[in-house]
């Protein structure tokens, strides 16, 4: 009889999902739930919140196990996890990814960074955290990182059967797309083999915050300004879709470029900056300067129009953004 780790007062094991729209988070937690079903004999349900139903746009999925004489019959969102997945590393700047986790709780983050470093970028004062290079295993296997994600789930969770979600996988996908089969389960497998995972002691007398419910919104009827007034509002100037990249990023090659305005036709964001030069005959002509990688979701579209290699595609690195972003001169807002 399997039996699980740990349960919360109603009796559930309960794991959360962050993710973005594009990289099968959904899927993920409906095979999880599946796999742990008839693979484990537990009693699950998987379902997912999202906005808009767009590439890049904020995801999340629940999943519920309980023992088999334990009734589901609570479809609220996750709370308090017991794991959390996360399956873009920069969500962290628009979303409270890691809120209701308990000290014990296991996080496990879509990265090429250590445990160590990631701690520090959450801001977790300890507790268990594990990493696997989803976006590299899958780019190198020509597969999902849903997958990869999936099998570094299974290391942790030792109460599901692997067998049983490898035949979920082959289910799932032999009938449409048979030549798939084969690099879902080899990322699958290098998920589970390739995550890394350690555990930091909480530090003497620190204790969690208080668990905040993550869809509370900052302005309510309680602390809204007087008139209901919007104090940060969205707009086009303030938006940043870097966290909507999902692993791949163009690259700008100034010697290369023809400045035929190609790229910028094509791209949806309005992300290449350019600036009115005189040209070789004392012409006024538009000179593309670079790429302002916070509108950049990593479409790659600029990089497919480009007539002459002065866009290419890249993995994305840790801090590449940063230094080679030349931002937009807006108007309204003061130089960056």
């Amino acid at each position: 009889m399997v039996t699980l780790p740990k349960v919360n007062a109603l009796g559930f094991f309960e794991i959360r999902l962050e993710s973005i729209g594009g990289l099968g988070a959904n899927l993920a937690g409906k095979m999880l739930a599946e796999a742990g079903v008839n693979g484990s004999g537990l009693n699950g349900v998987s379902f997912s919140s999202y906005g808009s139903e767009k590439k890049g746009s904020p995801v999340k999925a629940h999943i519920r196990f309980c023992m088999p004489e334990t009734l589901i019959r609570d479809t609220t969102p996750v709370e308090r996890p017991h794991i959390v997945g996360i399956f873009h590393e920069s969500l962290h700047k628009t979303t409270h990814v890691t809120s209701g986790i308990y000290e014990d709780s296991l996080v496990l983050v879509n990265s090429t960074k250590t445990p160590e470093e990631l701690k520090e970028k959450l801001c977790l004062s300890g507790g268990k955290i594990a990493v696997v290079d989803a976006i590299g295993i899958a780019l190198e296997e020509k597969n999902r990182v849903n997958m990869a994600m999936l099998g570094a789930l299974f290391r942790l969770c030792d109460f599901l059967d692997v067998e049983q979600m490898k035949s979920v996988i082959r289910k799932s996908l032999e009938k449409k797309y048979p030549n798939a089969v084969q690099p879902a389960l080899n990322t699958f497998q290098r998920g589970y083999d390739e995550v890394k995972f350690q555990t930091f002691a909480f530090p003497e007398g620190i204790e969690l915050p208080e668990p905040v419910r993550w869809d509370t919104p900052l302005l309510g009827y309680e602390t809204q300004p007087i008139g209901g007034m919007v104090v940060n509002p969205g707009n086009s100037i303030l938006k940043d879709l870097s966290i909507s990249r999902a692993g791949m990023m163009p690259h700008f090659l100034s010697d290369k470029c023809i400045h035929c305005a190609a790229c910028d036709n094509v791209c949806p964001d309005y992300c290449f900056v350019w600036e009115e030069k005189p040209d070789k005959k004392g012409r006024p002509q538009m000179f593309l300067q670079g790429i302002d990688y916070q509108y950049c979701k990593g479409c790659l579209k600029c990089v497919y129009a480009c007539p002459t290699d002065a866009l290419s595609s890249e993995r994305e690195e840790d801090g590449y953004a940063d230094e080679h972003r030349v931002p937009h001169l807006f108007d309204l807002t003061a130089r960056q």
